[in-house]
């Protein structure tokens, strides 16, 4: 009897941490929450109901998006490589206007590669020196614009590059 008891007190512990370990702390699932608020807002606009009609959307919205946004929609099965889809996971509860950060701990339950997409802190513009920067940052810079640097073979190039599209891309504050 006594086993029995201790038994199901380690159950009920067990369950407890495990419901903890789910709900999201600040700062968790940043990249999915944001996804999952744009979905949720392209689908409002649209006024688009249904389980297929909301995946087909989902995909049409992650065929546009870049970066980690591209790659959260690969973890869910929102672009044409990914190997394998929980959109039916997502379809459901948007369909039924849960809220994103809810959606986001089931994904978490699920898979939890997607909550540990975190967005790339924003670079100091005034104290930052691109002459110490690694090539591989200088390219990562580039492409978080959209831009490439054709020709460039030296650091040196990847730098000039950046200077010439920084008055495009980074507003500097006073």
């Amino acid at each position: 009897m006594e086993n029995k008891i201790v038994f199901l007190a380690c159950c009920v512990v067990s369950s407890l941490i495990l419901n903890v370990q789910a709900a999201l702390k600040e700062g968790d699932c940043e990249v999915c929450i944001k996804v999952i608020e744009l979905f949720e807002k392209e689908l409002k606009e649209n006024k688009i109901e249904g389980d297929e009609n909301i995946q087909a959307h989902i995909r049409k919205i992650c065929s546009s998006l870049k970066l980690k946004e591209n790659r959260f929609c690969y973890y869910i099965g929102g672009t044409a490589d990914a190997a394998t889809s929980i959109l039916k996971t997502i379809s459901g509860p948007l369909g039924s206007f849960y809220p994103p950060k809810k959606i986001c701990e089931t994904l978490k339950k699920a898979d939890s590669q997607i909550c540990e997409l975190k967005y790339d802190k924003p670079l100091d513009w005034k104290n930052i020196n691109l002459k110490k920067m690694r090539v591989k940052e200088l390219k990562k810079i580039l492409s978080g614009w959209d831009e490439n640097c054709e020709g460039c073979l030296e650091k040196t190039d990847f730098v000039k590059r950046i200077e010439e599209l920084k008055p495009k891309y980074v507003r500097e504050e006073l």
